[in-house]
């Protein structure tokens, strides 16, 4: 393939195969061709010293299985975007590194956000939040897709210094869906820092703190307001927790984008909040 794909991930689930058709629509948004992975991690051979020729190991079902998730997911695919150039790879290794390998060089890396049965279902959740953290491109966790299109692109704000790569990604997914961009920061001050302010966290230091960062989302926009003049913008600064006020604003986006950090650069709580309770699908990009 020419151009810088979208990789999407599937092992055949129902979840999965939505994750496929998301990919797909996107590829033809940016005129991109789409890349299906599958990985099957082949566990040893339990052979217990007998005779088992005629019989299918455990490694060759899972990677039947693979191949047949493989399959699905192309035909999901092209029924899903006629003329779409689709190519599909199987993967070897742990799961969980494998897919999150294959979006190197990647538009970005499609999963969806569990697996097919109670084992699978845990083993892909874990493939979604490894990818999501760690994958060198952004990541986009398909979770349940609204039946209509919402018009509307989503990105939480948290350090102005670091938000460059996702508010790029966010308004050119605005840009793409003819959609408007809402972005969001969410501030919240613990309990124990409340009570150690004392009197001084009253209604009106509040006031302060909002106006602050509201003056300071409405700087960092406006840049990207010139570059995107054809999109429309608009902000909220919310008191609360950072996780719980933008995964209500999945439920009223077709899209929301969070900026990350390398997995090993400070706490992930408001992502793995997000992308535990969101209601539709979330991109995670990197910040470098």
């Amino acid at each position: 393939m020419p151009a810088k794909p979208v990789v999407a991930a599937t092992d055949g689930s129902d979840a999965s195969l939505r994750a496929v058709e998301w990919a797909a629509r996107e590829a033809v948004l940016r005129g991109a061709p789409l890349r299906i992975v599958s990985a099957t991690a082949e566990p040893p051979r339990m052979t217990g010293g007998h005779d088992v020729s005629g019989y299918d190991t455990v490694g060759d079902i899972l990677t039947q299985n693979r191949d047949r998730a493989l399959s699905a997911g192309a035909d999901r695919a092209a029924k899903t975007a006629p003329g779409l150039l689709i190519d599909a790879d199987q993967l070897t290794g742990a799961p969980a590194e494998a897919v999150t390998a294959s979006g190197s060089g990647a538009l970005m890396l499609v999963v969806g956000s569990r697996g097919m049965g109670e084992f699978a279902a845990m083993v892909l959740g874990s493939v979604s939040r490894y990818a999501a953290t760690h994958a060198s491109c952004p990541v986009v966790v398909v979770r349940e897709t609204a039946e209509a299109e919402r018009r509307q692109v989503g990105i939480g704000i948290a350090d102005p210094q670091t938000s460059a790569p996702a508010l790029e990604f966010a308004f050119e997914e605005a840009a793409l869906r003819k959609a408007g961009l809402v972005a969001v920061h969410a501030w919240h001050m613990p309990d124990a820092d409340v009570s150690r302010a004392g009197n001084e966290f009253t209604a009106s230091g509040r006031d302060r703190i909002q106006a602050a960062a509201t003056a300071r989302l409405e700087e960092l926009l406006g840049d990207w307001r010139a570059k995107y003049p054809d999109v429309t913008v608009s902000h909220e600064v919310v008191h609360g927790h950072a996780g719980r006020a933008l995964a209500g604003l999945s439920g009223r986006a077709d899209l929301v984008v969070l900026g990350r950090h390398h997995a090993h650069h400070g706490p992930a709580s408001v992502l793995q909040a997000v992308l535990s309770h969101a209601y539709g699908p979330i991109a995670t990009v990197p910040s470098a």
